[in-house]
């Protein structure tokens, strides 16, 4: 019989994809003894049996009634019991902590009946009405839909009736008149009543929170963290504790090290007189943390040690919920907490040096993604005027945008294009879509572990909280600073996430210090000492080499000194832009052999002296050169453009440009309906003569140039688009004759290997035969995906790539992660093909795919020698290398 109940003392964190992420962790601090109120999880089984079947699995109420009976022994209380009732919370917790899902119900247990007998039993009539208000509230809208502003209306209505400027002003007797509010509320909009049954209210909120699954937030979350949908989200129901007893109660968040910079010590927040969900919701502004002393020095004290046990025992940053009940401090959970990625550096090499946790471990703790952060550029505030306002630095970074107020203006301004900074009092995870579009998230309540902060942090956004000088007017959309300034919807301003500063209009940008150690060597101590010892341990792991995609010799010398291990990807065609793009259509308009030979006579030094550059900037490491790729058409006017040229001109009467002319007459003879898949690549070569030879000779008379300048050029020679090993066996005998040729003309032997561009289903399929004429592959995954899908990239993303990540057809994008399941095994059985025919066959991979972290991973378990990506991602591509190498000893290590 299956199993969907488990209380706390049963499991672990080694449970969490059965029991989530936050069921497990209450587990786990169950198990070390910490002050935990007794309750029980639902599994993730149950949540995935529910969603098959749109019914709750059956023996699941059984199971949660026998189990909802143990917590009633030990508390002496039965849930709801009319005289002193025992009240329960319900809270999601998947696997993965995700914002977009359901939000807790508290204080479950309560009806018109059982109200009385908790103000009767605490004494505190005040206490009993304001926990009935807030599941009144939290009922209504996470588990019967009514919108939240609702009662945030009916809330600012009566605070403003009775001139209270926070709810810990309204009485016994307000409250009381809330509820009544917010039950008529729920009527008119729902057509349904509050239940008063205590295990109905459980049983819906359970329900509820397997729905949230598929919720609009949560499917969102799920896609840009690649969370997969299949998963489901466990329930925790625990015993009530109070922190809106009065003053000698409350509830906060801490951390066992700063979340925005790493630094060690006491971090949070800390709001007297409420319940949980108070802190985060920014219902009022917090404490700090170190104040709490103030409040309940014993329980400040007894925290301060749980602190120290939780980070020694997850041996990493803790993320903790607590609450104090009458100087009483309970747990209510932990979990390793999310960081920026300047504190995951940070984080990750303090505690390899305190000896908690080994420098590879460290290595895997961070990312290439966080690195990539860091490389952004920061604000040059040193001729700027004073700041609009000041707010507490929740995520760092520098981001500049138009002001929003809601979430829906977020997502219609960024699709069109536009940059923006979403601007609100506080977030909540119906904001989860704006937050996802806004370059930076602004609001002027809250703290470091507000909602806004919080998600900020995990998606790496810029976010600046509890800004108290600013008003936010949603509804008139805009805000006022604290010396009167109105700011508009649609104003530009610029958020300092590092600094918690906000400046009116573009402030101008400067390198990050993590981009000048990158370009100088310059190495202060703090995250980019971090930084750099992280890179240096990766690069002594890792086994697959760094390249760079450079085509001119600026880019070249950037992605040495970004510690590239060569050119993977030298693009040909760029080098035929510009000015040089006429000698390209002399040669497409040539009449005859002597003409077409002429335009490339012309072009041949040219290109030449590019490759002196950049085999000069990349001495003594391998550059591959592409031949030239693109069909021939896309170096010649637009076809549309110059028709309406003609067409204008002889409107007028006047003869037309007999240039013109001749062009319009050789785009029309060489339009292709899908030139993707024309006469492009290798094709190109074979067809049209003498365009491979001036390529070749070009190349390799700048290897000889180089040779005699005393450099050690390491040129390779790449065809693109083979998709039979007799056209590069052709293609090949024309680059070995030529380079021949230059040998003997210059007496500098020149040997260039000769590989072969895999971005064919047939190329991958036949790779033992081409390896027969190839000294080297390297995977085009731009074009291997693209005629692997049958998609044609710039038409499809646009077209319905979104409508596909919300079925769930993608988990990410094709293009910017590697598809396993079918490029990537086209990839493995090449490699495997490949390397039967040619043991020592050298294979990388050149797409974009190469900069792209878990393709990386991906690559290094397929057994490529190197990837290729542009030089900004080289830095980050070399951390994830080491990361690969590291997961794949531990994954050894624990067989």
């Amino acid at each position: 019989m299956v199993r969907y109940v488990y209380d706390f003392t049963e499991g672990g964190r080694d449970l969490a994809d059965l029991l989530g992420g936050k069921g497990a962790n209450l587990a786990e601090m169950t198990r070390l003894g910490l002050p935990v109120p007794l309750g029980f999880i639902v599994s993730t089984e149950a949540c995935r049996a529910f969603l098959a079947t749109g019914t709750e699995p059956g023996g699941m109420s059984e199971e949660i009634s026998r189990r909802l009976s143990a917590v009633e022994a030990d508390a002496g209380r039965r849930l709801g019991q009319p005289d002193h009732p025992l009240l329960v919370s319900v809270r999601s917790g998947a696997r993965f902590s995700m914002p977009g899902m359901m939000e807790t119900v508290l204080d479950i247990g309560l009806n018109d009946d059982s109200v009385l007998g908790l103000a009767k039993a605490s004494g505190n009539e005040r206490f009993a009405w304001d926990s009935y208000r807030r599941l009144v509230q939290m009922f209504g809208s996470t588990v019967m839909g009514v919108e939240g502003a609702l009662f945030d209306r009916i809330m600012t209505g009566l605070k403003e009736l009775r001139g209270a400027p926070d709810d810990l002003h309204l009485d016994a007797a307000d409250l009381a008149e809330l509820v009544e509010a917010y039950k008529q509320l729920i009527h008119e909009e729902t057509g349904d009543h509050f239940p008063q049954s205590p295990a109905e209210q459980l049983r819906r909120a359970i329900l509820a929170v397997f729905r949230s699954w598929n919720g609009e937030r949560a499917r969102l979350y799920r896609r840009r963290e690649h969370i997969p949908d299949d998963l489901g989200t466990a329930v925790t129901v625990q015993r009530m504790v109070y922190g809106n007893l009065g003053a000698d109660s409350g509830s906060g968040v801490a951390f066992t090290r700063d979340p925005a910079t790493g630094r060690p010590g006491l971090y949070g927040d800390y709001l007297p007189n409420a319940q949980g969900e108070d802190v985060v919701a920014g219902i009022r502004n917090t404490v700090p943390l170190a104040e709490l002393e103030r409040f309940a020095p014993d329980a400040h004290h007894q925290l301060r040690d749980h602190m120290v046990t939780l980070e020694r025992h997850y041996r990493d940053l803790c993320d903790i919920e607590f609450t104090i009940e009458r100087g009483k401090l309970w747990m209510l959970q932990t979990r390793v907490g999310k960081r920026t990625a300047e504190a995951a550096f940070t984080i990750a090499a303090e505690l390899a040096d305190e000896g908690v946790i080994t420098r590879e471990e460290g290595l895997t703790r961070v990312s290439g993604g966080g690195l990539a952060r860091l490389m952004f550029p920061r604000f040059d505030t040193s001729t700027i005027d004073e700041p609009l306002a000041n707010g507490i630095p929740a995520s760092p970074g520098a981001a500049v945008g138009a002001v929003v107020f809601d979430s829906a203006e977020a997502v219609r301004r960024a699709a069109a294009g536009e940059k923006v900074i979403l601007v609100r009092e506080e977030t909540t995870p119906d904001d989860l879509p704006g937050m996802v579009a806004a370059q930076a998230v602004l609001t002027s309540r809250g703290g470091k572990t507000s909602h806004a902060a919080v998600v900020a942090r995990g998606m790496g956004k810029v976010c600046v909280c509890g800004a108290e000088q600013l008003a936010v007017d949603t509804a008139s959309r805009r805000f006022t600073t604290g010396d009167g300034t109105i700011v508009e919807q649609g104003t530009v301003i610029s958020v300092d996430g590092s600094a918690g500063a906000v400046y009116a209009g573009a402030v101008p940008m400067t390198d990050s210090a993590v981009m000048r150690y990158l370009e100088t060597g310059e190495r202060p101590p703090g995250v980019v000492d971090t930084v750099a010892r992280a890179l240096e341990l990766a690069d002594g792991l890792r086994r697959l080499e760094v390249r760079a995609n450079a085509d001119t010799p600026a880019d070249a010398v950037r992605a040495r000194r970004f510690g590239a291990q060569g050119i993977g990807l030298c693009r040909t065609e760029h080098m035929f832009l510009g000015e040089r793009r006429k000698l390209v259509e002399e040669m497409i308009l040539a009449r005859d052999d002597g003409a077409r030979t002429r335009a490339l006579d012309a072009l041949l030094p040219l290109q030449q002296q590019d490759f002196v550059g950049i085999l000069e900037a990349m001495d003594g490491l391998p550059v591959t050169i592409r031949l030239l790729d693109p069909p021939l058409h896309e170096f010649l006017p637009d076809r549309t453009e110059l028709a309406v040229r003609i067409a204008a001109t002889e409107a007028r009467g006047e003869k037309p440009n007999p240039r013109d002319v001749e062009l319009l007459d050789a785009i029309r003879r060489m339009h292709e309906e899908n030139p993707m898949l024309g006469l492009r690549g290798v094709r190109l070569g074979l067809v049209v003569p003498g365009l491979v030879a001036m390529q070749v000779r070009a190349i390799a008379q700048a290897v000889v140039e180089r040779t005699r300048a005393g450099g050690a050029p390491q040129a390779e020679i790449m065809v693109p688009l083979v998709g039979d090993v007799t056209e590069l066996r052709l293609v090949r005998q024309e680059v070995e004759q030529v380079l021949a040729e230059v040998s003997d003309e210059s007496g500098v032997p020149v040997h260039c290997p000769v590989g072969t561009m895999i971005e064919l289903p047939r190329a991958a399929l036949t790779a033992g035969l081409i390896a027969e004429e190839a000294e080297f592959f390297s995977f085009g995954t731009n074009d291997l995906t693209q005629t692997t899908w049958g998609f044609s990239r710039d038409d499809v993303e646009a077209a319905f790539f979104s409508a596909y990540l919300d079925k769930g057809v993608f988990a990410a994008s094709p293009f910017e992660t590697i598809d396993r399941e079918g490029v990537g095994r086209l990839v493995e059985i090449a490699v495997a093909e490949g390397r039967a025919t040619r043991p020592g066959l050298k294979i990388g991979v050149c797409g974009e795919h190469g900069g792209d972290p878990d393709s990386v991973h991906f690559f290094h378990a397929s057994g490529l020698d190197y990837v290729s990506c542009s030089p900004f991602r080289v830095p980050a591509a070399r951390l994830e290398a080491g990361r690969a190498a590291c997961s794949e000893a531990t994954t050894s290590d624990t067989r």
